[in-house]
């Protein structure tokens, strides 16, 4: 079976998937600002381990129908939990938020492997399901990413004060505990809107990855967030298409998230190599001028 490239998008499970990381990498480039502009990675990455029992949970209460509200419920109370946690630095805010999101997800291991068939369960819902996402499923995504961005949007002038200028946002009457909660809020839904097609582990890339390619490649901090929606939706595209083709003309099964996860960590290489070579050329470009300035100070000298 030969199909091309466009064809290959006409067919309504490959269209469905290519909307889905669409929709995904608008709300990652959008959310990932914050993420990257607070450092916060660690948090997300606590937040993708601790929805994990709230899909089991969900699946086991209410089917392929509960998942979605299991893992918002899971996610909110892991946001606050995290957001609390990451206040109390005393605590050592960072191993607490490790021991949360080891004991969160292994509570979520336990739960699934008492189900039948649970090897099956626990892979989909750790790589994901890109290629069966139904329609009610991408509409149900749509809107827990459209919540998450709306979110950050209201308070985006207030994360970036808040990551600029910590010390100048208190004192100027903002409240930091709102303004942190919001940005692991949003993150939270995020993590839900992308754990159905993409799975727990493989959203986490989404979450970081694109975000840190930009920020390799501009300096400019208009940039940013459509390099960030960009580079996703490249490798979405490329990772749908390389897994349609291994899979329909070599017969090979490919999982698709796991190929885009490994492109766009390649894309990431790519950039900090760029990012090397050019700091390279500007060294190398200011040694001429460096050396003659020397020489002619020598050359001066009584």
């Amino acid at each position: 079976m030969d199909i091309g490239f466009l064809d290959a998008f006409q067919l309504p499970f490959m269209a469905r998937a290519l909307a889905t990381i669409a929709v995904l990498a608008v709300a990652a480039g959008i959310v990932g600002l914050g993420i990257s502009m607070r450092e916060l990675e660690f948090i997300s990455d606590g937040l993708v381990h601790a929805v994990f029992p709230g899909l089991v949970i969900g699946a086991m209460v209410g089917g392929s129908a509960g998942l979605l509200p299991g893992a918002v419920i899971a996610a909110l109370i892991a946001s606050m939990l995290f957001t609390l946690l990451g206040r109390r630095a005393g605590l050592g805010s960072d191993a607490a938020i490790a021991v949360v999101l080891t004991g969160l997800f292994s509570l979520g291991v336990v739960l699934v492997s008492r189900q039948e068939g649970y090897v099956s369960q626990l892979q989909e819902l750790l790589f994901g399901r890109l290629l069966t996402v139904t329609a009610a499923q991408f509409w149900q995504i749509l809107v827990v990413a459209a919540v998450a961005v709306l979110l950050m949007l209201v308070t985006l002038r207030a994360q970036i004060f808040r990551a600029f200028d910590p010390a100048g946002f208190e004192a100027a009457g903002f409240r930091p505990l709102a303004t942190d909660l919001a940005l692991t809020v949003s993150t939270a839904l995020l993590v839900v809107a992308g754990v159905q097609a993409l799975g727990v582990l493989m959203v986490i890339a989404l979450l970081t990855v694109p975000m840190a390619v930009a920020r390799l490649v501009s300096r400019r901090f208009a940039l940013l967030v459509p390099i960030a929606i960009a580079v996703p939706l490249v490798v979405g595209v490329l990772g749908l298409w390389g897994s349609f083709r291994w899979s329909v003309g070599a017969g090979l099964s490919v999982s698709p998230g796991a190929l885009i996860v490994l492109m766009l960590v390649a894309a990431y290489a790519l950039a900090v190599v760029e990012r090397l070579i050019l700091l390279a050329a500007r060294r190398s470009s200011r040694a001429p001028g460096r050396a003659g300035a020397r020489a002619r100070r020598i050359e001066a000298a009584p």
